[in-house]
C-alpha cells in the first residue's frame, strides 16, 4: 500500500489541513477530529484504494485495517504537516462504536474521571509491559531447555532488557501523570523519581522516620499509587505558582519552588497516606477475596471484571497489579481477570455454532482470532453487549476460570496486558503456565455451555439494529 499517496487523496477528500483539529489511530483505523464534518467527502473516501470503510461525523474515522492504520497515520502526519498519537484500542464496524460510545457516556461521575486519568496514564505503557515482558518470557523459556544458558553474559544481558521498565517504571508513570495532570511531564517524572530514591532509606543506624518514628520512610513507600499523587501535587503547585511568578523568572523560580514544596508534600504525606491506601486495597483483594474467599473468590474476581469494565472503574486496579509485580514479580490478580475475555469467546463460539444470521456470522469469525489472543473488544461491544444475554453467560462462564486459578493458588504473571493465550508466554513459572491454560479452556467451556445453553436464541437479533 503506497500510504503517502493515499494520505495525500484522504486529506484532500477531509477538506485540507484547514479543516483538521487532530488524529490518531487505532489498531484498524485512522481517527482524524474534524472541524467542518460537512466538508468531509465521505462517498470519495470510500473509493479510495485500501480504504475498508468510512465511519463520518466530527471524528471521522477511515478503517484500512490491522497493520496499515500506524502506517497511514504517519503518513497522513507528514503529508497534512501535523503531529497525531497512536492509540491501544481495536473496533470493528459501527454496531461496536456505538455501543462503546453507550457505555462510556455513562461514565460521568467524578470517581469514574479520576479513574480515566489512571487510564490514561498507564495506557501508553501497556506496549512496553508487553514487549518486557515476552522478553523476560523468552529468557525464562530459553533457561528450561538450558540450564547454563543463566551463565553466559549476553544471556544476562537479555534478561536486564526484560526488566527496563519496572526499573525506570516510576519515572515513566510520573512522565505520564505529569502531563495528564496539566503540568510539566519532567516534573512529574521528578516526582517519580523521588518516591524511588535509596537515600530515602537513610542509614543503617540512622532511618529516615516521621513523626517522632511513627512513619518509617523507605524507598518505593506508597508504590505507583504514591508516583501519582505526587504528581498530581507537583502539577497542582506548579499551577499555582504560575499564576503569581513572572513570566521572566518562571524558568528559574518555578521549577525549583515546585520540586522542594512538592518533595516536602511528597515525603511526608503522599507516600505514607499513599502506602496505607494500597496496603488496604491489596488486603481485600488478595487477603479476604483469593486467600479467604478461595475458588469462590476466584469466581467472584473473574465473573464481574466486565461489568467493572462497563462502569469504567477497572483502571483502579492498574496500580494494584503493578505494584505486586514490583513487590514480587508477579501479580496473581492479572491472571484471574483476564479469565474475563475468555468467557467472551466460548460465549461467541456458541452463538457462532446456533445463529444462522450471515452478518452476525461473518462478524463473530472475524473477532474471534483476536479474542483468542486478548484482544476482546470487538467481541464484547460488537456480540455479547448488543445482545446483551450472551454478555452476562460469557461472564458468568468467565468465573469458573478464575475459580481454577484460585484454587491453584500463587498463579502470576510477571506483566500486565497480554491477556487469552498470549497469557501462557508471560506466566511466572511453568506450573503457573499449566494452570492459566486449564483455567482458559474452563472459561472457554463456562461461555460456551452457558451461553448455548441459556444465553442466546435468534429473537436476540432485534437487538443488533436498535
Amino acid at each position: 500500500m503506497d500510504y503517502k499517496n493515499l494520505a495525500k487523496e484522504i486529506l484532500g477528500d477531509l477538506g485540507g489541513t484547514e479543516n483538521i483539529n487532530s488524529f490518531t489511530n487505532c489498531m484498524t483505523r485512522l481517527r482524524i477530529n474534524v472541524k467542518n464534518p460537512e466538508l468531509v467527502n465521505s462517498g470519495k473516501l470510500k473509493e479510495l484504494k485500501g480504504v475498508l470503510g468510512v465511519v463520518p461525523g466530527e471524528q471521522t474515522q477511515i478503517i484500512v485495517g490491522v497493520g496499515h492504520a500506524q502506517r497511514l497515520r504517519e503518513a497522513f502526519g507528514d503529508v497534512a504537516g501535523m503531529s497525531g498519537s497512536s492509540e491501544i484500542r481495536e473496533n470493528l464496524d459501527n454496531l461496536e462504536e456505538k455501543t462503546k460510545e453507550k457505555v462510556k457516556s455513562k461514565q460521568k461521575s467524578s470517581f469514574q474521571k479520576g479513574l480515566k486519568h489512571i487510564g490514561n496514564i498507564f495506557i501508553p505503557l501497556i506496549p512496553g509491559f508487553v514487549g518486557t515482558g515476552l522478553v523476560l518470557a523468552i529468557t525464562r523459556i530459553w533457561s528450561v531447555f538450558d540450564g547454563g544458558i543463566s551463565a553466559n553474559p549476553w544471556f544476562a544481558l537479555l534478561v536486564a532488557v526484560g526488566g527496563l521498565l519496572l526499573s525506570s517504571l516510576n519515572i515513566l508513570v510520573g512522565y505520564n501523570a505529569g502531563k495528564e495532570f496539566g503540568g510539566t511531564p519532567v516534573l512529574g517524572a521528578i516526582a517519580g523519581a523521588m518516591i524511588a530514591m535509596p537515600a530515602l532509606a537513610g542509614q543503617p543506624d540512622k532511618p529516615l522516620t516521621l513523626f517522632n518514628g511513627f512513619i518509617k520512610l523507605s524507598p518505593n513507600l506508597g508504590g505507583v499509587l504514591g508516583v501519582i499523587f505526587a504528581a498530581f501535587v507537583f502539577a497542582f503547585i506548579e499551577k499555582k505558582l504560575r499564576k503569581v511568578v513572572p513570566a521572566s523568572l518562571d524558568l528559574l523560580i518555578i521549577p525549583v519552588l515546585t520540586i522542594l514544596a512538592g518533595g516536602i508534600v511528597t515525603i511526608a504525606i503522599v507516600m505514607p497516606v499513599a502506602a496505607v491506601v494500597m496496603k488496604g486495597v491489596t488486603f481485600v483483594l488478595l487477603d479476604i477475596m483469593l486467600n479467604k474467599g478461595g475458588i469462590i473468590g476466584g469466581y467472584v474476581l473473574a465473573a464481574s471484571f466486565l461489568p467493572l469494565v462497563m462502569l469504567g472503574i477497572h483502571q483502579g486496579l492498574t496500580p494494584v497489579h503493578i505494584q505486586l509485580i514490583q513487590d514480587y514479580g508477579y501479580t496473581v490478580l492479572f491472571p484471574i481477570l483476564g479469565m474475563a475475555g475468555a468467557g467472551q469467546v466460548g460465549s461467541a463460539i456458541a452463538i457462532l455454532v446456533k445463529t444462522k444470521n450471515k452478518r452476525l456470522r461473518e462478524l463473530i469469525s472475524s473477532a474471534l482470532p483476536a479474542g483468542f489472543l486478548g484482544i476482546g473488544e470487538p467481541l464484547i461491544y460488537g456480540v455479547s453487549l448488543p445482545l446483551f444475554y450472551p454478555f452476562i453467560t460469557a461472564c458468568l462462564g468467565a468465573g469458573f476460570g478464575g475459580a481454577v486459578l484460585a484454587a491453584a493458588k500463587n498463579v502470576g504473571s510477571t506483566t500486565i496486558g497480554p491477556s487469552g493465550l498470549v497469557l501462557l508466554a508471560v506466566a511466572d513459572s511453568n506450573r503457573s503456565m499449566v494452570w492459566c491454560f486449564a483455567a482458559l479452556v474452563a472459561s472457554y467451556l463456562g461461555g460456551f455451555i452457558l451461553t448455548y445453553l441459556f444465553g442466546y436464541n435468534e429473537k436476540m437479533l432485534e437487538r443488533l439494529e436498535d
